[in-house]
Parts: C-alpha cells; sequence; structure tokens
C-alpha cells in the first residue's frame, strides 16, 4: 500500500518561453532543466502546450497545420523557497523573453524517494 506523507512548505516556479527558443543550440526547456538538476533542485517538470499567447497577442495554436508555430512551453520547478530563489539568477542568462511565476505551494509526497528537501521524503 502507498503511503501520504507531507513534505511541507516549497516554493513553485514556473518559467514560460516558447518551445524553439533555444541557448546555443539546445532547446532552451532542455536547459533549464538540466541546470535545475546540476543545482540538485528537487525537481522539474516540462509542459507543452496546445495553445496560448503572450506578449505579441497573437494566438499560438497546435490545431492549425504548421510547422513554424511558437506554441507555449512551461518548466515547472520545485524545491524550498531558498533553493529555487538561490537557483533564479540562472534563468537571468538564459531567458531572452519569457516569464516566471512564483507560487507558494505545499508538497505532498507519494511513494519513496530521497529525503532532505520537500518532494523527496522516504516512506518510513
Amino acid at each position: 500500500m502507498t503511503t501520504t506523507r507531507p513534505a511541507g512548505d516549497a516554493l513553485r516556479a514556473t518559467i514560460i518561453v516558447g518551445e524553439h527558443d533555444t541557448y546555443h543550440h539546445r532547446p532552451l526547456y532542455s536547459e533549464i532543466v538540466h541546470r535545475a538538476h546540476a543545482a540538485g533542485l528537487a525537481g522539474a517538470s516540462v509542459f507543452r502546450g496546445i495553445e496560448g499567447f503572450g506578449a505579441s497577442s497573437l494566438i499560438h495554436t497546435a490545431r492549425l497545420l504548421s510547422l513554424n508555430e511558437e506554441l507555449p512551453v512551461a518548466i515547472v520547478i520545485v524545491d524550498t523557497e531558498e533553493r529555487v530563489r538561490a537557483f533564479l539568477p540562472e534563468l537571468d542568462g538564459l531567458v531572452e523573453s519569457g516569464l516566471v511565476v512564483l507560487d507558494e505551494c505545499r508538497v505532498i509526497r507519494y511513494g519513496g524517494g530521497h529525503t532532505g528537501r520537500p518532494g523527496k521524503e522516504r516512506n518510513a
């Protein structure tokens, strides 16, 4: 049986960029995830949007048959507030056009994992 154990307060950073944004010929979302991993953050996931608009006010959608469509991509990082805020300067040299949203949240961890940070509790 899987048990639930609250892991505590955390901060969620959602970084929204375009799916074709790059950093040194690598997808920007991939660069951000790899840097978050190297920084030892608890977790990061990438979600591809199917429709959206931003500062340009142009609506981008996956419904149109266009390979050039610039769909939104959201990179979600969750860890302690201190660790997420310490990571934010990494984005300064990476994100030329995008948005970062910070939300306080409460992490509940299901299953096993590593101890020491929210989202990484190990069941006893």
